[in-house]
């Protein structure tokens, strides 16, 4: 009976970290009440029509920066396939492949055998990535080890990315726009849980492939600085990721998160007469609060994102530099100090109403600031400062969700961007999405 009761304890165990590593809070909520003892297959994917009042580009040597015309677009996002496979009840494979845009994307090589040249070898106009793959081993409820290609829990769109863990018909753009979303990179994890039913810690402590400086730029900050672009990554100065998410409080967790790359210029691409990422050490440190809270009346979620890189000045230099046919962007400079914060709260009619006929509709408002120059470097030029203020960002969404299932959501929204502290024109526009997150077979 004691080895029974502990091999159901180990299963349950590897259930839980397998669907909080491959399909977030929705994966353990949809394996709490259904289980699987082999395999599941499963995942994700939206799908958006917008209707905007403002242009492609937003030009910032225009007075009134985004020119004000009508367009309409419409596009599949993600569509996302997981999968999770037992060797046994210690043994854990788990996979995710995402399509896109529904596109193939582009591989870069930088030849070093033909005077340094970047080769581009497929181009169109999305992307199909491998964004998880690993192998778990499970040890005890509080120790356990996962090695391969895995979502870096930095940020609440990291942590919790499926489309049913936010409000809007697009991710919240703050945190998208400075650090990679998903981010996924290859390395080895350690995860567990601590403490008593009533008040439990998760963590998660990661060595990864660390950013690269090569990608930084002035609108994105670090995201770009993600080193899929090529076939290898460096691993010369790799990243440290630390997480832990408390819940103590029923319907409550809060989340903290830490990332650390000692020096971002030592994962850059070197060309044979090109070695311009040798200025020094370019330290990357990112930090993350976020919390959610959630009952039958209401959901509300909050989260900040704000890091610092030292000595970009020098990294800024060497990407407004780049080699003949960089695949990297120009626009510089990067800034020694990026933010992004936000909040969303919905109220849910049928737990008001406590009437079960009423569809389960969450009218939901968001703010959100966010600002990927918000302090530069010393040493800028003068001509560039003001680029500071120009990327300065604040919105408003508000709209609906309607949970037709409790994998399914439509949803309606509005937002209201303004640019550089209302200096440029506002950015309008009114969207429909449907997303979905589930499993489809398990066994």
């Amino acid at each position: 009976m004691a080895i029974n009761k502990t091999l159901k304890t180990t299963l349950l165990t590897a259930a839980l970290a397998t669907a909080t590593a491959v399909m977030g809070q929705q994966g353990q909520d949809s394996l709490q009440y259904g289980g699987w003892n082999k395999y599941r297959i499963g995942g994700y994917g939206e799908m958006v029509a917008a209707f905007k009042n403002y242009g492609t580009n937003r030009f910032y040597g225009h007075p009134e920066g985004n020119p004000k015309e009508h367009r309409n677009t419409i596009s599949i996002p993600r569509f996302v396939v997981a999968g999770d496979y037992k060797f046994n009840s210690k043994w854990i494979l788990g996979a995710e492949i995402e399509f896109e845009s529904g596109g193939t994307g582009t591989a870069y090589e930088l030849e070093n055998t033909e005077n340094d040249e970047y080769e581009t070898e497929v181009e169109k106009g999305g992307e199909v990535a491998l964004e998880q793959f690993h192998i778990t081993r499970l040890i005890n409820r509080a120790f356990n080890m996962r090695a391969g290609h895995m979502v870096l829990p930095v940020g609440q769109n990291n942590a919790h990315h499926e489309p049913v863990n936010f409000f809007g018909t697009v991710r919240p753009e703050g945190e998208t726009t400075i650090v990679p979303n998903t981010w996924h990179e290859t390395g080895l994890e350690l995860f567990g849980t601590v403490g008593h039913k009533l008040s439990t810690f998760d963590y998660q402590v990661m060595v990864v492939a660390g950013l690269s400086a090569q990608g930084f730029n002035r609108n994105n900050w670090v995201a770009g600085g993600k080193q899929g672009i090529f076939e290898e990554d460096n691993f010369t100065s790799p990243g440290y990721v630390a997480r832990v998410d408390w819940r103590g409080v029923k319907g409550l967790r809060l989340g903290a998160a830490f990332y650390y790359c000692a020096n971002t210029m030592d994962n850059a691409e070197k060309t044979h007469n090109f070695s311009t990422y040798t200025s020094g050490k370019a330290p990357l440190r990112l930090y993350n609060f976020d919390c959610q809270y959630r009952n039958r009346f209401i959901e509300a979620r909050a989260n900040v994102l704000w890091g610092s890189l030292t000595n970009s000045n020098a990294i800024s230099k060497a990407n407004n530099n780049p080699y003949k046919n960089s695949p990297y962007s120009k626009v510089m400079p990067v800034a020694h100090k990026s933010i992004a914060w936000g909040g969303e709260l919905g109220v849910n009619l049928r737990g008001c109403f406590n009437d079960a006929s009423i569809p389960e509709v969450i009218p939901f408002a968001r703010y959100e600031y966010y600002n990927p120059q918000e302090t530069l470097d010393k040493g800028i030029d003068a001509m560039d400062s003001p680029s500071a203020g120009r990327l300065k960002t604040s919105m408003w969404i508000v709209g609906a969700n309607w949970r037709v299932l409790p994998g399914l959501v439509v949803k309606a929204d509005f937002t209201n961007r303004r640019i550089g502290g209302g200096k440029y024109n506002n950015e309008n526009e009114f969207a429909l999405g449907v997303a979905w997150t589930g499993w489809l077979w398990k066994k």
